[in-house]
């Protein structure tokens, strides 16, 4: 096994952790919910097996789906999300995109967060949509949507900044 596998495993393990155990029991004003679980599909590698990337995905979303009693919408969330990532991707990045020199956890610039913006809002509208699943709660599907993403955006970017490895 190469260590970006062990990696990933790792991290895959901590966030479903740190997703069960802390920020599951978050609520606050009754709509923000941090999601800071599909880092581990932000973060996975830029040039990592794609397929590998959607089983992982759905293993994480089915997962947590148990813990959280809620019917698949989180798998189906993560799957979206990781079928998608190449697109946001190639939106943020750009060429730097297409030449696979992109790094996530390096120093936040504007495609690095324009990136993060996208994968969290489209993560989490999937998810409070299949969630409440009824089209008259629009307003408040919009509301969770944003509220929540802007929690779990700021608790995206303080967790890559802690994980962030060190100069070498």
């Amino acid at each position: 096994m190469n260590s970006a596998l062990l990696v990933n495993i790792a991290r895959f393990i901590l966030l479903l952790a740190a997703q069960i155990l802390i920020f599951n029991n978050m609520r606050f004003l009754g709509y923000i919910n941090p999601y800071p679980y599909m880092l581990f599909i932000i973060l996975y590698p830029v040039n990592g097996n794609k397929y590998g990337l959607l089983g992982a995905s759905f293993l994480l979303g089915i997962i947590l789906d148990m813990f959280c009693n809620s019917g698949g919408v989180h798998a189906a969330a993560c799957i979206l999300l990781a079928f998608y990532r190449p697109y946001i991707f190639k939106f943020s990045f750009g060429l730097s995109y297409e030449y696979q020199t992109v790094r996530l956890n390096d120093v936040l610039t504007p495609e690095r967060f324009s990136f993060i913006l996208i994968a969290v809002v489209l993560h989490h509208f999937v998810l409070f949509l299949l969630e409440i699943f009824k089209f008259t709660f629009i307003l408040e599907i919009l509301l969770k949507t944003v509220a929540s993403s802007i929690f779990t955006i700021l608790l995206c970017i303080l967790i890559i900044y802690i994980i962030k490895p060190g100069r070498r």
